[in-house]
Order: structure tokens, then C-alpha cells, then sequence
């Protein structure tokens, strides 16, 4: 699993799990953009190894800055290998009754968690053709295959994410442009923190219980995963998505 010297994209890196994925790179040799709209300087600061880091502001929803943000990592590191797509909303989202929630709510889900996927996909996929290849790792999310009760939004978003993975990995695949998916389960983060609020303990009890390796997710437990289909260890994986979600749902 040598990435040494390969060049990664890491959307919202700010904190949590994109946090984990670019300082877990960097420490692998993986020169790194770490992108997020809100400021990357603390993962920027504690990211430490042979790799480089940079971080920058992005906006996901607007093409024009996930292409700025692809000009970035080709201006300082000569191209792009590797997008890990992970920006999304999440922790920010109000949940309730399908009939409760917002249009505008809505409206910001799909634009950062499915049409923020596509444009930086868009934004990256020039370089790695130059390059020969690339790996763009989706991240989508075990409510899309489970089905998560009072956030249709949000499960919603996450299963279009698995779709896209699957029609972006048949197009591309001429291009050796491998694409698939990550879908975790509720991860220890500060965005399911906000997201199940003073519920929180109750709730990652119920989602460990159901789990046939009881114990809630961490973010280290998902670099791993994101290691392996960045390289070559993954060469001929495309168009999968992988539940992490310590054996909930089997595919």
C-alpha cells in the first residue's frame, strides 16, 4: 500500500473523518490538499510525515470553486491521484417527520452531498486522465442502505451518492479512473454530535447494539479503508461501495 508521492484531494478536512483521511495521508508520503469551507489550519498544523500539506477554502456546491481547488493541487504538486469526496452536511441538518422537513433544507442537502460529489469529480477527473488514473473514493453512508427514520434528506443524499459511484465507475473505467464508495456507520465525530444532540448517548448505544461488532466508530477505524482504495492494492475495485459499519448491513 505505497502512496508515496501521490497527490490527494480531501474535502472537508476540517475536522473529523476528512480530518483523519489527510493527516493519515501525510504520514503515508501522500502530498495532500486539504479543503474544506470552513478553515483547515488545524489539520494543517498537526498533519506530520514525509508528506505535504496545503490547506484551502472550498464551497462543494459551486463548480468554480471545487475547480480552483483542483488548479491548487495541480499548481503545487503537478496533478491529482486521489479524491476522497467526503464534504457533505450532516451535523447541521435539522431531522424530523418526512412532512416536517424544510425545502431549503433539502435544498442545501443535495447541493453539498450530491451535486458537491459531482463537481469536484468534475473538478479532478482532467488531471487524472493526464496522469493515466486515479481513485475517487465517495463517501455515502450506511442510513442509505439501511434507511434512517427522520432524516429522509440525508438518507436520500447518501443513496444518490451510491448511485453515482456506480455510473461514474462504468464511464470512467476506460480513463483507469477507479470510483467506489465508503458507507460507515455513525461515526465518533463532532458532526454526530451535533446531529443527534442530547440524544447522542442513547443513540450510538442503539446503533453499537445493532452491530455485529458492537462498539461505535471511530475515524481511525475508516482510514484503512480509505488507504486501500487509494492505491494499487486496489487496482481492479470499481464501482463497489464498502459498509464500514462493524457488520450491520451485508451486501
Amino acid at each position: 500500500m505505497n502512496l508515496t508521492g501521490k497527490t490527494a484531494i480531501v474535502t472537508g478536512a476540517a475536522r473529523g473523518l476528512g480530518r483523519a483521511y489527510a493527516q493519515k495521508m501525510v504520514e503515508m508520503g501522500v502530498n495532500v490538499v486539504a479543503a474544506d469551507i470552513a478553515d483547515c489550519a488545524e489539520t494543517v498544523g498537526a498533519a506530520y510525515g514525509p508528506g505535504k500539506i496545503v490547506g484551502t477554502s472550498v464551497d462543494v456546491a459551486s463548480f468554480d470553486s471545487a475547480e480552483a481547488m483542483a488548479a491548487l493541487a495541480c499548481e503545487r504538486f503537478g496533478g491529482i491521484d486521489i479524491l476522497v469526496n467526503n464534504a457533505a452536511l450532516y451535523g447541521s441538518l435539522t431531522g424530523g417527520r418526512i412532512e416536517t422537513i424544510a425545502e431549503a433544507d433539502w435544498d442545501a442537502c443535495m447541493a453539498v452531498n450530491v451535486k458537491g460529489l459531482w463537481n469536484c469529480a468534475k473538478s479532478v477527473i482532467p488531471s487524472m486522465r493526464e496522469r493515466g488514473g486515479g481513485s475517487i473514493i465517495n463517501i455515502s453512508s450506511l442510513a442509505a442502505v439501511y434507511g434512517l427514520p427522520y432524516a429522509l434528506h440525508y438518507s436520500t443524499s447518501k443513496g444518490a451518492v451510491i448511485g453515482m459511484t456506480r455510473a461514474m465507475a462504468r464511464e470512467l473505467g476506460r480513463d483507469w479512473i477507479r470510483v467506489n464508495a465508503i458507507a460507515p456507520s455513525a461515526v465518533l465525530t463532532e458532526g454526530t454530535d451535533e446531529f443527534f444532540g442530547e440524544k447522542k448517548e442513547k443513540g450510538m448505544q442503539v446503533i453499537a447494539a445493532s452491530q455485529s461488532l458492537q462498539k461505535n466508530l471511530e475515524p481511525d477505524d475508516l482510514v484503512g479503508t480509505v488507504l486501500y482504495l487509494a492505491g494499487d492494492a486496489s487496482k481492479f475495485v470499481t464501482g463497489q461501495t464498502i459498509m464500514v459499519d462493524g457488520g450491520t448491513v451485508y451486501l
